[in-house]
């Protein structure tokens, strides 16, 4: 998928995250599919999903841009958000028009730079997409020179050096936006429609939001938390 034609079909919508992880009850059900259905029938854009078996589910399942990653830890590297090549094969072989990919300063799994990953993304895979998932606007700019297509404030808080909010990083978010002269997908802490409006209102292309949505065990805790504090 070109990037004008990504951007054109994500422009000022919602992408939903429909992951879970290895330790959560919707792991390995079968339920990311039928997940992405129904935030489709609500009006979702894209889908951000997680290994190759669901994505591939996924793109079976509903017609729309779908964002791709593998987690996967490796030793000696904090970076686990589609750290090697390795897992960028993964998605591109699963169908996923767009990778995203840890663009933090952290030391990669074997010490590959992020220059060279993108260098070897942009060869092997020519129509593959290349999201940066950054915690910082150094980080975004980067990535930009670098060449990707989108960059995106996901790992904001969830790097020692950035922010430790329990809110959206608004003050990135329109950062990158000024400054990297990529789009610039919001993600991270969005658990509002009134946090998702801001973003699009401060210029980003789209929103991802992930476990306001489709994480029954975060948003039960909320409630119950605040039923709680009452």
């Amino acid at each position: 998928m070109e990037n004008g034609t990504f951007i054109q079909k994500i422009r000022g919508g919602l992408i939903v995250s429909c992951q879970a992880l290895d330790d959560e009850p919707l792991y390995g059900t079968g339920m990311m599919p039928l997940m992405a259905r129904a935030v489709a029938i609500g009006g979702a854009v894209g889908i951000r999903a997680n290994g190759a078996d669901d994505i591939r589910k996924i793109k079976a399942e509903v017609a729309m841009p779908l964002i791709g990653i593998v987690k996967r830890n490796y030793a000696g590297s904090p970076v686990y958000i589609t750290p090697t090549f390795k897992e960028v094969e993964e998605v591109a072989h699963a169908g996923a028009d767009v990778v995203a990919l840890d663009a933090t300063s952290r030391t990669r799994p074997g010490g590959e730079t992020l220059e060279a990953l993108v260098r070897r993304i942009r060869a092997a895979f020519p129509e593959l997409l290349i999201m940066a998932d950054v915690s910082t606007l150094e980080e975004g700019l980067t990535a930009a020179g670098l060449g990707v297509d989108v960059v995106a404030s996901t790992l904001s808080g969830y790097t020692p050096y950035s922010p430790q909010r329990t809110e959206p990083d608004f003050a990135l978010i329109e950062s990158l936006v000024r400054n990297t002269g990529k789009p610039v997908i919001a993600e991270g802490r969005i658990h509002t429609p009134d946090e998702a409006l801001r973003c699009i209102q401060l210029g980003c292309v789209a929103v991802v939001v992930g476990s306001a949505i489709t994480r029954p065990q975060e948003i039960t805790r909320l409630f119950v938390e605040k039923m709680r504090d009452f």
